[in-house]
């Protein structure tokens, strides 16, 4: 009885290798859009899948497995399923699968491998792997209240770019809310920063104690424009300090009056002794 079963084995699988070879397909690769793809974000792959024409490839079935660093979202297309030879009247001996998933957030720059699965007639499983191209062009920023005046109502804010990659044309915008008032204009054109650089903008603005919104916007590496929001936090203590420090203390003041009262007495006494 075993060995019965055995044989049986042993002939189905030497059945679906001479079906394999009857059916003889090949899965490329042909497009990803961006490229390269951006971490946190969408990307459009398409497969193309080669020998479809063969009748005996039937019921073709073809899947993007969810493995690192992709994403799917509940209602994503991922699997596809198609008859064989049905390409043949349209005179095409191939078939494409177009597929939008997500990045991985913590994706690594450079080739992350992705795999596809497919069959020609789900009796058995092709696994073929490929590489998909990400890179990190988004940036981010450090940002505080350098300085305040309340005299002239003058603040700098200084922005630092900590993000790896260079940026262009960087403007920063304050939008209207509770925590500060703007007088004059909201944007103010940094330009472009490097990795690790900073600058500084200038607002004429009576803030509240507290933390306020301000936008950034940059053009990234492969040109698209983004936004970015951060959260100010703004004490007016800790400028009146900087402004009492700028001030003659009392002492010396003192100092200097009995200076000159010194001054004033040697040369009165210095006259009587004359006359």
């Amino acid at each position: 009885m075993k060995k019965v079963v055995i044989f049986l084995i042993v002939f189905c699988l030497i059945s679906s290798l001479v079906e394999a070879e009857e059916c003889d397909l090949d899965v490329f690769l042909i497009n990803q859009d961006p490229y390269p793809a951006i971490p946190g974000e969408y990307v459009k792959i398409v497969f193309q899948v080669t020998g479809i024409e063969n009748p005996k490839c039937e019921n073709l079935y073809f899947e993007l497995l969810p493995d690192y660093p992709l994403k799917f979202d509940p209602d994503s297309q991922t699997k596809y399923e198609i008859k064989g030879g049905t390409y043949v009247n349209r005179f095409l001996s191939y078939a494409q699968f177009p597929f939008k998933v997500r990045v991985d957030e913590d994706a690594l720059d450079g080739e992350n491998p992705i795999r596809v699965k497919f069959s020609p007639k789900k009796k058995f499983y092709f696994i073929k792997e490929f590489n998909l191209t990400v890179e990190e062009v988004k940036a981010d920023f450090e940002m505080f209240v350098k300085n305040y005046n309340k005299e002239t109502k003058e603040m700098t804010i200084e922005v630092l770019n900590i993000g790896k990659n260079d940026v262009e044309a960087v403007a920063l915008d304050i939008p209207s809310q509770e925590n500060i008032t703007i007088k004059g204009a909201r944007r103010y054109i940094v330009g472009d920063l490097d990795s690790n650089e900073y600058s500084s903008a200038e607002f004429k603005a009576i803030p509240k104690d507290g933390t306020f919104q301000v936008k950034i916007f940059y053009t990234d590496s492969i040109g698209k424009r983004r936004i970015l929001t951060k959260v100010l936090e703004f004490s007016s203590e800790s400028f009146e300090e900087k402004e009492e420090t700028k001030k003659i203390p009392w002492q010396v003041y003192f100092i200097v009056g009995i200076v000159i009262v010194g001054v004033y007495w040697i040369y009165r006494r210095k006259k009587r002794k004359k006359e």
